[in-house]
């Protein structure tokens, strides 16, 4: 009986030892199970403020070219009312040029008497409209100046 009581005594013991272990290894699975949690998080927030980061040095980016661009396009704009200018005043003298060589031409011509009235009257004609197109392309000129 005495084996008996003892065989039953250790067989309590040995049950309340795994009982107990069991639970240490319950408790300690769960603060396993909250400690990867906590890893997560503590992971998905470095991801998270990685990727705000990300997108603002994207926006940065965006807008660095976008100022670049527009400089570009500035410059660009700058060249060309140059050129338009620089276009205009070759014209300009170009017509001057023209309409002193008719102005010549007629003086010469009427002087020699080889002008008929009527050629006289289509030169003058032609020598005025020249003078209205300088007069017009100098407006042009003024307004690109300005323009600069």
């Amino acid at each position: 009986m005495k084996k008996i009581i003892l065989t039953l005594f250790v067989i309590l013991v040995s049950n309340i030892v795994l009982n107990a272990q069991v639970m240490e290894q319950s408790n300690d699975s769960l603060a396993i199970a909250q400690q990867h949690l906590a890893k997560q998080e503590q992971e998905f927030k470095e991801a998270k403020k990685a990727q705000k980061e990300m997108d603002k040095l994207e926006k940065e980016r965006k807008k660095a070219e976008k100022e670049q661009k527009k400089a570009e396009k500035e410059a660009k704009q700058r060249e060309k009312l140059a050129n338009s200018i620089s276009s205009k005043r070759k014209s300009i003298d170009k017509s001057e040029a023209k309409l002193i060589k008719m102005q010549n031409k007629m003086e010469k011509d009427r002087s020699r008497g080889k002008l008929s009235p009527v050629d006289e009257s289509k030169l003058n004609q032609k020598i005025g409209k020249l003078k209205v197109d300088i007069l017009k392309d100098k407006d042009k000129l003024a307004k690109l100046e300005r323009k600069q």
